[in-house]
């Protein structure tokens, strides 16, 4: 089957690219698989973040592409469009995950729909910072789409609601396995620079007004002085208000920091030290993180929201809080903690989980979709 992907490949970097990566070579194996990258993503005044490509120190895994599409730009549309029509793959896949990019993939897939199947891989259907465009753009998209694959339930159920009628699949975000194996813990520390001894909570990743950190941060406050947290990940916009929580708890000196994009061969040594990765978020579909926390066999500790209850709660790798309270994560972070019974039991559902959420699994799943269409 000749399978054209349109998204963000190398040199753009962060967890969609990495997911790319990922699924190209996978479906390399017995496909033949060709990358349709971005020319430009985003432009630069909308981009939060410090940098959208690679660095030269950066060790994200290159995949051959065509950079074509300028998101700002109409006039590649139809250029790009073209490209991958005259390619004639036998499906072509789409990675979506905001409003932002509905015009120009919506453009191509509604054209190349007359051409092949069009599977949209959504990560998320409304955003997790909605605006009163999101719907009716998100739809403008859809309207291309064969059939659709969602990571969780609840954004097929976002899906549903926009969309009735919608053909989809769910098949859960296979597991980030390109960063190395666990390093002894005792050493990751020392890297880290940390004090040993003490009881490790990791918040990671991208850090972001609905990822919660200032949640963590004040549960944090109230935890004795043989706890310390790490946050590691670059902040996408200001992190001052952060910062004057940190200034203002009691046990800011036990809290590390590593405020920028966090490289492949780093990622290790961060969860190698933690006991536990917390992700307070205040909406969610499914997580990224969470599929490098089961890598390195570390349990999490989630807020009920999105896909997180569905994908570590009810698999019981995680323990999930009544709401996103700071009371509430400092009481699943103390229960966690107080019964080493929790943490056992989480890592052996996550060792049985690691065996399903393969990336030959996601890839065979995939196809199999693709052929009942």
């Amino acid at each position: 089957m000749k399978i054209a992907i349109l998204s963000c490949f190398y040199p753009y970097r962060g967890g969609i690219s990495q997911f790319n990566a990922c699924l190209y070579g996978e479906l390399s194996k017995e496909h033949i698989v060709k990358a349709f990258n971005f020319s430009r993503q985003y432009p630069d005044f909308l981009f939060p973040g410090k940098t959208q490509t690679v660095t030269a120190d950066d060790e994200a895994v290159p995949v051959e592409s065509e950079s074509l599409l300028d998101t700002a730009n109409p006039f590649s549309y139809a250029r790009t469009y073209r490209a991958i029509r005259d390619w004639k793959p036998d499906v072509l896949i789409v990675r979506y995950w905001m409003s932002y990019f509905a015009p120009s993939l919506g453009y191509i897939t509604r054209r190349m729909k007359k051409h092949c199947k069009v599977i949209s891989i959504l990560d998320n259907v409304v955003p997790h910072e909605p605006h009163f465009f999101d719907a009716p753009l998100t739809r403008y998209f859809l309207k291309g789409s064969s059939g659709s694959v969602t990571l969780c339930e609840a954004v097929s159920e976002d899906l549903l609601k926009l969309q009735p009628d919608s053909r989809y699949t769910v098949i859960q975000h296979p597991l980030y396995s390109h960063f190395g194996e666990a390093m002894e813990r005792e050493k990751a520390e020392e890297t880290l620079g940390l004090a040993h001894g003490r009881k490790n909570i990791l918040f990671f990743g991208l850090i972001r007004d609905y990822k919660g950190l200032d949640i963590l941060l004040e549960a944090f406050s109230r935890l004795p002085d043989d706890y310390q947290l790490i946050i590691a990940g670059e902040p996408y916009g200001s992190f001052d208000k952060y910062q004057r929580i940190i200034d203002t708890i009691p046990g800011k000196n036990r809290i590390s920091m590593n405020l920028k994009y966090i490289k492949d061969s780093e990622v290790s040594r961060y969860f190698s030290a933690a006991d536990v990765v917390v992700l307070p978020y205040r909406s969610a579909t499914q997580s990224g993180i969470s599929s490098v926390s089961y890598h390195f066999e570390v349990p999490m500790i989630v807020t009920g929201v999105g896909g997180l209850k569905e994908t570590i709660g009810d698999r019981g790798t995680g323990l999930v809080a009544k709401d996103g309270t700071p009371e509430a994560i400092y009481d699943e972070i103390l229960k966690y903690f107080e019964d080493p019974r929790i943490k056992e039991d989480c890592i052996r559902n996550i060792r049985e989980e690691k065996e399903r959420l393969s990336w030959s699994t996601f890839a065979r799943r995939l196809i199999e979709f693709i052929g009942q269409l």
